[in-house]
């Protein structure tokens, strides 16, 4: 079979999923059981996948989705739990205090409380836990999960403590041989490791500085009584601000400090920066923008999951109480991934899976207090007691968070082991590179010198498929490494975009999109999400492409290797 049919018959899972879930606009717990079954097809009759290695694939995919529905329940279960303690009352209002600026208080929420959770915590969990918060101060469910898929790009490559670049770069490339030349050239790895972070941060910091800019404008495009890009265009002054007061520390950090903390410092210091600019009316549009009134709001824009503020409980709370749980998630995050003891406990409590269904290299595991979830479970907990609550408020909240798992874990039951088998798929009979390779490969062999610019929609592929930016940069970083090689490029500034694609993936990847639609209740409707949040990824793979060829061809960016 030619490299174009092998490429073809690849991608068809992916194409398949588009046609349903944006042309035909289907649910995706319609589409994905069928894209799921057209994978496993693909991988036994294309791949000569042996039956046994796509179960294992499948039952992997369904330890992982253990872990997801588990992150998921713990950001419905602390909105839940806040609602009942009176604590969304006081945040509502702390909100409207700093600004009643809708387009203010999404750049606050997402962009900057978001980004310093993603750096925290990585893993999808700035949008569970942004876009209900965007709910609980009157956003409209479909608009929060919007803004939240799209918080999911600059602060992803360095999310979950540097993750991405630690892990997924890293155990990416075959560091023992590269190691071993960099050597003879005088270098070595910690060096090259941190040139790729530099470029990763520098370019991310370029491109990403217009994302609140973004955010605000398609909000009040889709979202506004008006459908004006121009009333988003209204907040210009204050969203570069806030871009900047970001990207400023979190390139600066990358390039000094490393990958760990960019996008946790870059969010703290850009919330303390904006906040106190928010608050004293620096660079605000004279006039307020708010959404239409709710009973104008059309029936699709509503989850399941809704703070109507006759629903809310009123209690007298001061908003660092009220905030403070928030303050503690993100407090217990970084504790649990930087002080080594700690992570040592928390990773301790667990189940793995080893070599699933026999020899197959196919490994899974649980680890609950470690995940997002379990520190969510535990904030909640303490906040039971920190906000004086009542045993009847914390069961109700615990009832209302159980029930929207059951629709979000039947998509994710198919949506998760489908993406397994393609990045399993490998090792088959026919000595086949895997699907995403094969894609990736095609690509490649027929593009050539133009390749920079393509470079970063690999990536993007690899995080559309696993909804995560370490997988992504898992599956194709070495072979990033080979094609800079092959046309005499950086092989660290290709390695880099690879990252930077890979962040920008995660706004449209399918179980991330859905994962953030359960946590508000909106599940059925994640066509409508992904036929928005698919421009603002175009444009930031353009962006990164155009900057790799400018930095390959016409700067001449290179590395120890070339």
């Amino acid at each position: 079979m030619s490299s174009g049919l092998l490429a073809l018959l690849a991608f068809t899972p992916i194409l398949l999923a588009g046609i349903l879930l944006l042309g035909l606009r289907w649910p995706a717990r319609r589409a994905m059981p069928l894209v799921f079954l057209v994978t496993a097809l693909i991988a036994y009759t294309g791949w000569d996948m042996s039956f046994n290695r796509i179960l294992a694939s499948s039952l992997q995919g369904l330890v992982i989705t253990l872990g997801l529905l588990w992150i998921i329940f713990g950001a419905i279960l602390l909105l839940n739990t806040l609602k009942h303690s009176g604590a969304i009352t006081a945040i509502r209002a702390g909100f409207t205090n700093i600004s009643p600026d809708r387009r203010v208080q999404a750049i606050i929420i997402v962009w900057l409380f978001g980004s310093f959770i993603e750096g925290a915590s990585g893993f999808g969990t700035p949008a569970a836990i942004a876009a209900p918060l965007l709910v609980a101060v009157g956003f409209p469910a479909m608009a929060a999960v919007m803004l939240g898929m799209m918080v999911q790009s600059t602060p992803v490559s360095f999310g979950a403590v540097g993750t991405p670049i630690i892990v997924g770069v890293t155990t990416g490339l075959d560091r023992n041989t590269i190691s071993g030349r960099l050597e003879q050239l005088g270098s070595n790895w910690d060096q090259y490791l941190q040139l790729i972070t530099s470029e990763v941060a520098i370019t991310h910091a370029i491109v990403g500085v217009l994302m609140p800019l973004f955010m605000v404008m398609m909000m009040t495009r889709f979202f506004g009584k008006n459908k004006s890009w121009r009333e988003g265009l209204e907040v210009l002054p204050f969203a570069l601000f806030a871009g900047i007061s970001f990207v400023v520390p979190y390139a600066l950090t990358g390039v000094i400090l490393g990958p760990e903390f960019p996008s946790l410092l870059g969010g703290l210091i850009g919330l303390a920066i904006v906040t106190t600019a928010a608050r004293k009316g620096f660079l605000l549009p004279k006039t307020a923008w708010d959404f239409a009134p709710r009973d104008q709001w059309p029936s699709e824009w509503f989850g399941r999951i809704e703070m109507k503020l006759e629903d809310l409980a009123a209690k007298p709370m001061s908003g660092f109480r009220a905030w403070l749980p928030y303050v503690l998630v993100g407090v217990v995050l970084v504790i649990s991934r930087v002080i080594p003891e700690v992570k040592a406990a928390f990773t301790s409590v667990g189940v793995g899976f080893s070599n699933i269904l026999g020899e197959t290299g196919i490994n899974a595991g649980v680890q609950p207090l470690y995940l997002p979830g379990g520190i969510l479970v535990m904030v909640v907990i303490a906040t039971f007691f920190i906000h004086r609550m009542q045993v009847r408020e914390l069961t109700a909240a615990v009832k209302e968070s159980g029930s929207v798992l059951l629709s979000a874990g039947f998509v994710l039951l198919f949506t998760v082991p489908m993406v397994r088998i393609l990045i399993n798929s490998g090792v088959n009979l026919s000595d086949l590179p895997s699907m995403p390779i094969a894609m990736a490969t095609w690509v490649a062999d027929t593009v050539g010198g133009i390749y920079p610019l393509l470079a970063p929609a690999v990536g993007a592929m690899g995080a559309f498929l696993a909804g995560s930016n370490t997988v992504s940069n898992m599956m194709f970083s070495q072979f990033q490494f080979g094609v800079a090689e092959s046309l005499g490029l950086s092989t660290a500034l290709i390695v880099a975009v690879q990252a930077v694609g890979a962040a920008a993936g995660n706004m449209v990847a399918i179980h991330n999109v859905v994962a953030a639609s359960a946590t508000v209740g909106l599940l059925g409707r994640e066509g409508q999400t992904l036929r928005k949040t698919v421009w603002p990824t175009l444009y930031y793979l353009l962006m990164t492409g155009l900057i790799a060829l400018i930095a390959a061809y016409g700067l001449g960016i290179v590395d120890p290797l070339v």
